[in-house]
């Protein structure tokens, strides 16, 4: 007899904990391996600019897991001054970055 094989369960994500318009901070920590998260924007200060949906983890998928849970997934929107100490550009200068949420920190 041959039994379909059946996909592991996952819990369904949580709705997204932050919202377009709200204020957070990347976490400033250090990464072992695959990191998806720019070192240069750990410890800044951004605002969600959208949320693009709930995708597998990726830096577990690199490691040939699953990518469970599923984690969402947000475009974060930063001031080019507030990244790079010595900018002389234009002061409206931004830069877009796709950040999962176990890398954001609200800010009040």
């Amino acid at each position: 007899m041959v039994r379909a094989r059946t996909k592991p369960a996952s819990k369904s994500p949580a709705a997204p904990r932050f919202a377009p318009g709200d204020k957070v901070r990347v976490a400033d920590r250090p990464a072992l391996g695959h990191c998806r998260t720019p070192w240069y924007l750990r410890g800044k200060r951004g605002e969600v600019a959208s949320i693009h949906g709930v995708f597998r983890d990726p830096e577990r998928l690199a490691y040939h897991q699953p990518g469970l849970p599923a984690q969402v997934l947000y475009k974060v929107r930063f001031r080019q001054r507030d990244i790079w100490g010595r900018y002389d550009g234009p002061q409206s200068d931004q830069l877009e970055a796709d950040i999962f949420e176990y890398w954001l920190e609200p800010l009040k």
